[in-house]
């Protein structure tokens, strides 16, 4: 069995954080040849779900770069690997150190997502809040009404370039931890960072679902750093023209660039399909 796992932003989806027709009608392709596939992304479940429900994504699926394995045909999780206290304490106190708000994803009984924030300090946080609401559709709460016994898959922040450098300056004193950031909106200081467990990544989400699926080899794409511990253990790994420098260095071949359809004309050529 080969199994083709693709990253969302800025791989499979263009910019507009949208798949396109030419894509959807590949993976269309794939599915009738057979040729199994899934997603591994940094993105949550909720932030997913609706893009990928009309694509007949049947496969488990890897959310928040690795933290947990969703199985749409039982909705269960799977490979969980949540943040034990000591980094919690660790992550917050890097966040608050730097006068930005965190905010706190957690999974709960009967698989309920919820974001738990501490008082929102300006609009940019407040602008957060609102997309985890409407884009993500995440109930989003006040700090104080976390249950203790809720498991935090990560935690998140926003601020000036300053701010999240000085957390991640911390953050990198705690072996047990990774994070990711990147600009959070085109023309502004403005830059998120996300924190999770250092066993949560790509890389050993793969290495369960090759296990799970029976597959002997693995076909992976994608554009940015926290997709590098997938090429790692990929049979092939494929970059868009548009991906970071180091992640173009780790893959087998630069393709496409995600705006034009990089990775479906690829596939079209590698599995000989449509026109």
């Amino acid at each position: 069995m080969e199994l083709i796992v693709f990253d969302l932003d800025g791989t499979l989806l263009n910019r507009r954080g949208a798949i396109s027709g030419y894509t959807r009608e590949t993976l269309a392709l794939l599915a009738k040849e057979g040729v199994a596939y899934t997603v591994a992304t940094g993105r949550t479940l909720h932030a997913s779900k609706a893009l990928l429900a009309p694509l007949d994504f049947r496969l488990p699926q890897v959310y928040k770069n690795g933290v947990m394995i969703w199985d749409p045909r039982s909705d269960e999780y799977s490979h969980q690997n949540y943040l034990g206290l000591n980094q919690i304490e660790h992550i917050l106190k890097a966040i608050l150190a730097e006068h930005v708000s965190p905010f706190v994803f957690t999974l709960e009984s009967g698989n309920r997502h919820v974001v738990y924030h501490t008082p929102l300090q300006n609009e940019i946080e407040t602008r957060l809040a609102e997309q985890f609401q409407q884009a993500e559709n995440l109930a989003v709460l006040p700090a104080e009404s976390l249950p203790g016994d809720a498991e935090i898959t990560n935690i998140s922040a926003i601020g000036s370039s300053g701010a999240i450098r000085g957390i991640e300056k911390l953050i990198r004193t705690e072996p047990h931890l990774v994070a990711y950031s990147g600009e959070a909106w085109d023309g502004e200081d403005c830059y998120w960072i996300d924190i999770h467990h250092s066993d949560a990544n790509k890389g050993g989400a793969i290495e369960t679902l090759r296990a799970q699926l029976g597959a002997s080899h693995v076909v992976c794409f994608g554009d940015n750093e926290n997709d590098l511990s997938m090429f790692s253990h990929a049979d092939e790994c494929y970059a868009p023209s548009n991906a970071t420098p180091q992640v173009k260095k780790a893959a087998t071949a630069v393709i496409g660039h995600h705006d034009e359809d990089g990775i479906a004309r690829f596939l079209r050529q590698r599995f000989r399909i449509g026109s």
